[in-house]
């Protein structure tokens, strides 16, 4: 995540000479962080392929926020959504709950004080317009609304 963010930031400055290739930033990361880096594969794999598919990405942030431009997202809350999407939907590799709490709770650690809900609610809509989403599968989508013909004929019985 430090290094999409510090990708971001360094090309969205808009002086040429500091247009960062993302394998300068992976490598320069992870040296700093080697004794902390237990998977640089992981790591750079998950960078890259961010990356990669970042317009893919970014066209499934814009719908899901309409109310936040992406250039208005900040900076760390953009990298969060970004790799938390890549390995939601395109990598597929973790569990889809696993993927959103990871999210979330990077967003607590390094985000602002609303973070964590934005990202939970960007990931969420995201995740329910995706064709892994199953229905049958979420809790909330089951359970009857307050004062629905379901919910209130409970309360005649």
């Amino acid at each position: 995540m430090q290094s999409l963010y510090e990708y971001d930031f360094r090309n969205s400055l808009d002086i040429d000479e500091l247009t960062t290739d993302i394998d300068e930033v992976l490598n320069r990361n992870i040296d700093i962080y080697k004794d902390a880096v237990d998977e640089a594969d992981f790591i750079k794999d998950l960078a890259t392929g961010t990356i990669k598919n970042q317009e893919k990405i970014d066209s499934m942030i814009t719908p899901a926020a309409p109310e936040w431009p992406l250039d208005q997202i900040a900076k760390i809350d953009r990298a969060i959504l970004r790799m938390s999407i890549y390995e939601l939907l395109i990598k597929k590799d973790v569990p889809p709950k696993v993927a959103i709490n990871e999210a979330v709770e990077l967003a607590k650690e390094f985000g602002g004080e609303n973070s964590s809900k934005f990202i939970n609610g960007v990931l969420g809509t995201i995740f329910r317009q995706s064709d892994l989403y199953d229905p049958k599968e979420d809790k909330r989508a089951n359970q009857p609304e307050e004062g629905s013909k379901q919910d209130s004929s409970k309360s005649q019985e």
